[in-house]
């Protein structure tokens, strides 16, 4: 049980205060870089539009991230109010 317990929190970095797999984090980093970058080199070259553009794609590969990686806390009730 505790050569599980090692292995699991060798796979984790820390990123502000929180453990991390290293795996899901370099896949939302890409993802997210992706999604980005895609949308705003679609945007039209026009004053205001690949900001927006790219603020969307960043949100729509925020998006996608929440589907594929799933939080790996569990929180336990006490059972008190």
């Amino acid at each position: 049980m505790e050569n599980k317990k090692n292995q699991d929190t060798n796979d984790n970095i820390e990123v502000w205060e929180d453990l991390v797999k290293i795996k899901d984090l370099v896949l939302a980093i890409a993802i997210c870089a992706i999604t980005t970058m895609g949308a705003y080199f679609i945007a039209p070259n026009e004053a205001p539009k690949p900001l927006f553009f790219g603020l969307a794609g960043a949100l729509i590969g925020f998006i996608i991230c929440s589907f594929i990686i799933k939080p790996k806390r569990n929180f336990k009730g006490t059972g008190e109010k």
